[in-house]
């Protein structure tokens, strides 16, 4: 509440109740003087003194009144979405539409940023690609329909119902990719991709695609693939039209939560009611509610006959019923105009974060690569120099300065500035970890059985110590890669945890492997060579 409203309503009261105080103390004093003289007098100035205070006090409750009611209003001001979480229809001047649509224009600006750190350029051309094609939907594109759901329950009728009838009322239906919509009654498996259509409902800036999705549930790779299709279609509807012809089997109950859950406007779409009695269709209906009341409204499940039976007359002749849809229309048409702009500020914002989402994929896959490139270095550095000049004790304590370098590095990599001082605190603190957890003699016993079955016991001897420092180097580098891959946290189990996992994934057989013969490229056959000069030089001398 503003400061100076606040400051109003408290110098308001207090005069208030001071002129209150006053009139009671004046008017006791006056009852008094009077009750003695004239008691008829005395008795109408206690009526008037009663009156008096009851419309203080109605003036005290209007301004307590006044001052939640602008407290409420506040709040409505604050939280501009609330309406929406409380699945009513907002009013018009809340604006919601404008709100998520500078939320979904300040997405796509940081994805775009985000994008042109990928090295990738085929990689960041799609994304930018695709992230362009948003912003022009946000812009005034299309509103996406997409009509999902299993094979057998009439998806291709609806279509061809539902774009037939506005057709028929608008006459305005241009197919947008395909002459004909598609067979009816056609077997299951028969849509292979998706067949959209243009149309546009009146009173509606933003054209309309309806689109028919292969059916899910199919059995077989290709009924797989198909699914794979018509769930990436429906995620990246504006408006899901979920097609059932019975009540919700878990197969596909699953999916349609899946859906609910990121965010995913739907109708539930029951269709062949001809096929069933009134009361069943009811039954039917209730069990769709209680089962779908966690994210779906009672009126967003409709049910509907897209294809109803042929009726034989009583001479023979075949009637074909028309299609009942009429309820369906006017729930969809109803929800586009009321949600529409919502509908697409919400599905673009969902579509930035999957390309954000992929985007921090290959960011943190590009990031990754050049991080162990800068471990594999400054491990091969350090085992050069120890096994140069051996020391008396194997411990990261005597590479810290070499490592301190890489944990800057490797810093660097991730956006995290560092001088050497941090990243050789960094590197003494991992040291001291994989000192106290065993892997330093562990390491060694390790790398020492695995050596002496590749080379000469006298070469093991002289690289021991090298190689070992190369392997903890390793591991204490690709620690410090998880430790800033999450923003420089070492999780929950601490820095402890990371050493002690990093480990473990170190000593498989086929990281040693390929260790070892790094190992033997690197520094043994240096040794070797070195060895082998020095003796030939004695033989010379000799």
């Amino acid at each position: 509440m503003p400061l100076s409203r606040l400051l109003t309503l408290i110098i308001g009261l207090t005069l208030i109740l001071g002129l209150m105080l006053w009139l009671v103390n004046s008017l006791s004093w006056l009852y008094s003087s009077t009750a003695f003289t004239s008691p008829f007098l005395a008795n109408l100035l206690l009526l008037l003194l009663i009156a008096l205070l009851a419309s203080l006090i109605g003036v005290f409750v209007y301004y307590i009144l006044l001052f939640r009611k602008g407290e409420k209003s506040s709040l409505q001001r604050r939280q501009p979405l609330s309406w929406k979480a409380l699945g009513r229809k907002s009013p018009p001047n809340l604006q919601i539409p404008v709100v998520k649509t500078e939320a979904a224009q300040e997405t796509l600006r940081a994805i775009r940023q985000q994008v042109a750190q990928i090295e990738d350029e085929v990689a960041k051309q799609a994304l930018l690609g695709r992230s362009q094609e948003i912003e022009a939907t946000l812009s005034g594109g299309e509103l996406q329909v997409v009509v999902f759901g299993t094979g057998s329950a009439g998806k291709t009728s609806l279509v061809n119902a539902l774009i037939g009838r506005i057709a028929e009322s608008l006459g305005n239906l241009e197919p947008k990719l395909a002459q004909t919509i598609g067979k009816v009654d056609a077997p299951m498996g028969t849509t292979e991709v998706g067949e959209t259509y243009r149309l546009k409902l009146k009173g509606m800036s933003r054209q309309i695609l309806i689109t028919d999705t292969p059916g899910i549930l199919e059995a077989g790779i290709a009924g797989t693939e198909r699914e794979k299709k018509a769930r990436l279609l429906a995620t990246g509807s504006d408006l899901l039209l979920f097609v059932v012809d019975n009540d919700l089997r878990s197969s596909e109950y699953q999916p349609l939560q899946t859906l609910a859950q990121i965010g995913k406007r739907s109708l539930i779409v029951l269709n062949k009611i001809d096929l069933y009695t009134q009361i069943d269709t009811e039954t039917i209906i209730t069990h769709l509610r209680d089962r779908t009341s966690d994210f779906l409204k009672p009126t967003d499940i409709v049910a509907i006959a897209a294809n109803p039976q042929s009726i034989e007359g009583e001479n023979g002749e075949i009637f074909y019923p028309e299609p009942e849809i009429l309820p369906l229309l006017r729930r969809m048409a109803a929800v586009l105009r009321a949600e529409g702009e919502d509908l697409v500020a919400d599905n673009i914002l969902l579509q930035s974060q999957q390309i954000g989402d992929e985007a921090r994929k290959l960011i943190d896959s590009q990031r990754r690569r050049q991080a162990e490139k800068v471990v594999d270095r400054f491990a091969w550095i350090g085992a050069g120099v120890i096994s140069v000049t051996p020391i008396p004790v194997i411990d990261l304590l005597a590479t810290a300065a070499v490592n301190a370098q890489m944990v800057v590095e490797i810093g660097k990599i991730y956006g995290c500035e560092l001088n050497l001082e941090q990243g050789r605190e960094l590197a003494l603190s991992l040291a001291k970890t994989l000192a106290s957890l065993g892997i330093v003699t562990g390491a060694i016993k390790l790398l020492s059985t695995a050596l002496q079955f590749n080379v000469a016991t006298i070469v093991v001897g002289k690289a021991i110590q090298g190689v070992t420092a190369a392997y903890l180097t390793r591991i204490a580098g690709r620690s410090f890669i998880e430790y800033f891959r999450h923003n420089q946290d070492w999780g929950d189990g601490g820095i402890t945890e990371v050493v002690q996992r990093q480990f473990e994934l170190n000593r498989r057989d086929e990281f040693m492997q390929e260790f070892i013969q790094q190992a033997i490229s690197k520094v043994i056959k240096p040794l070797t060579a070195k060895s082998k000069a020095g003796v030939d030089s004695q033989n010379r001398k000799i």
